[in-house]
């Protein structure tokens, strides 16, 4: 149950029989696929385009589940793959031929030790949904409680086992000829891929991720997580309480069921930035298929339901500490900081010079951020940043692989139901609060770092900027910055202030003298953001936005 390249390898070269005739069928079926595109792709015919999205979907469910992930993947990027493309490849997530229900049934009572008349009160007769590992049941049990039973494909480690291998054949064999610059080898993301996907098919690892994810968002009504029926669950088989919502995928249809789209992009975005900034432990597939909208709201945000928690990823502190501080740094527009912090991820070697590199990247991501924080996404930044991976010395190490997939894949998510979604407009203000609330003792150690100066002097310039993240693009940017002011002054004042209360002390007494320039500058700051005429005005928006109209 675990992906090992090299002894698969191995493996597969010692059964011919095997390899070859699944190697022609691959081979067949790709470039059968790979020539009516190019030959049909370009027609203007919306019914030329929709039998070729139903050729790609066709062609991928019949090469079977790995072929059928790399499908997925595509199904969450409308900025990618042609929209009218797009619908087709969703049913990728859970719209598959099911396998037979009689295999289903002697897998959960060989599983199990039981018939399913003996665990259920109730079992259907056919699944709900199907997809690429395995199909879902609603049962239920004595009490009237309704549960989701996943029932794993049959020979699925067999399956997995053969076509990573000449998937990877294939990859390392063509890479040189693919116009691609992923600054590592293609093989290393194909072994990333296989990992995942065979710790995806060990289902009491599932049960294992979905009970630690459910305990990091315990306090988040916002966040809902299905129990998991241990005593109903095994290697094979899992079985949670069953999540009742609609499907994150068209937001005409949400609006119809009364469900605000916006605020469920909201919920998912920042739950996704948890994830990878705080909690260090992140899902790595938020498609439409794993993420329900439920019906309720906690605040601003929706109620989102999540499962299939199969592929989960962590990652360490101290990758988790810089990429919190990458965002500041490009919020400061401080590329020099940002090419140390490229460096020390691992996206550049340790002897760079990295004095060359970063005017590079002031040129690609500078001149592109613009004025608005909203005005650049996750997919600008990736396509400007692959320019420089051709010219400079970039590479991406494997082990964000996941980290990249999730992240693109929670704004591919966004984009479909809204197309003009800016993951930046989120994440940015995001990290400017919690920096600046200061909520853990690391968080607090990168606010002293981000707003004094090797000298130490207070950096007000990056305070503002810091501020201007908050309200920028609100209704009301005054209102939306006095929570984040009553947590910094709760800081200032607290015990876990003392650090900050010292360095304030001593941007005012330096060299042995008493200097107010810093002072002077805080509290010209506080004075334009806070003024009591401002503060009014906002709070009234944000009790009554019709009332500051």
């Amino acid at each position: 149950m675990r992906y090992s390249p090299g002894r698969d390898l191995v493996w597969l070269l010692l059964r011919p029989w095997i390899a070859l005739p699944r190697l022609i069928q691959v081979l067949w079926s790709l470039i059968g696929l790979v020539l009516v595109l190019l030959i049909r792709g370009g027609s203007p015919n919306p019914e030329v385009q929709q039998k070729l999205a139903r050729r790609i979907l066709t062609t991928l469910t019949n090469l079977g589940p790995c072929f059928i992930k790399v499908g997925q993947a595509l199904s969450t990027r409308p900025d990618l793959v042609r929209r009218d493309w797009l619908e087709e490849l969703t049913r990728l997530q859970d719209d598959l031929p099911a396998f037979p229900h009689d295999v289903a049934l002697t897998r959960i009572e060989t599983e199990l030790g039981a018939s399913v008349q003996d665990l259920f009160a109730e079992f259907p007769s056919a699944p709900m949904a199907a997809a690429s590992l395995g199909q879902v049941y609603k049962a239920r049990l004595e009490g009237n409680a309704w549960v989701a039973v996943k029932v794993q494909r049959p020979n699925l480690d067999f399956i997995l086992r053969r076509d990573l291998v000449l998937i990877r054949l294939l990859g390392v064999v063509s890479a040189p000829l693919l116009p691609l610059n992923l600054g590592f080898g293609l093989g290393e993301i194909i072994d990333e891929f296989g990992r995942s996907l065979f710790e995806e098919i060990d289902y009491e690892q599932e049960a294992r991720n979905a009970e630690r994810f459910s305990t990091l968002f315990a306090d988040n009504p916002a966040v809902v997580v299905p129990r998991v029926e241990r005593m109903l669950s095994s290697r094979r088989v899992l079985t949670t309480t069953w999540i009742d919502g609609a499907k994150m995928r068209d937001s005409a249809e949400l609006e119809s069921l009364n469900l605000d789209p916006a605020a469920l992009i909201r919920t998912g975005v920042i739950c996704g930035l948890q994830q990878l900034l705080e909690f260090g432990y992140f899902h790595a597939d938020p498609h439409p298929g794993n993420l329900f909208a439920l019906e309720g709201r906690s605040g601003e945000l929706g109620r989102v339901g999540y499962v299939d928690f199969g592929m989960m990823d962590s990652i360490s502190d101290s990758d988790r500490l810089i990429l919190t501080g990458a965002v500041v740094h490009l919020i400061n527009r401080d590329f020099n900081a940002l090419a140390q912090d490229f460096q020390d991820l691992g996206f550049l070697s340790p002897t760079a010079d990295l004095s060359l590199i970063t005017p590079a990247l002031e040129d690609v991501l500078g001149g592109s951020l613009g004025d608005s924080v909203g005005s650049f996404n996750f997919k600008a930044i990736t396509d400007r940043f692959s320019e420089l991976m051709f010219d400079y010395p970039f590479r991406v190490p494997a082990r964000f692989a996941l980290i990249i997939r999730a992240v693109v894949s929670q704004e591919g998510l966004a984009l479909r139901l809204d197309p003009e979604f800016r993951i930046i407009a989120v994440a940015y203000p995001y990290v400017a609060r919690r920096l600046l609330a200061g909520d853990t003792s690391e968080m607090r150690d990168k606010l002293l770092e981000v707003i004094f100066d090797d000298n130490g002097r207070l950096r007000t310039d990056r305070l503002e900027n810091l501020l201007d993240v908050i309200g920028q693009d609100q209704a009301a940017p005054t209102a939306a910055l006095l929570p984040v002011a009553g947590a910094g002054l709760r800081l200032l004042l607290s015990r876990d202030g003392s650090d900050l209360r010292s360095r304030l002390l001593m941007t005012l007494i330096r060299d042995d003298r008493l200097h107010v320039d810093d002072l002077r500058a805080l509290l010209s700051l506080v004075g334009r953001r806070f003024d009591p005429a401002r503060l009014a005005g906002g709070l009234l928006q944000r009790l009554n936005p019709l009332a500051a109209a």
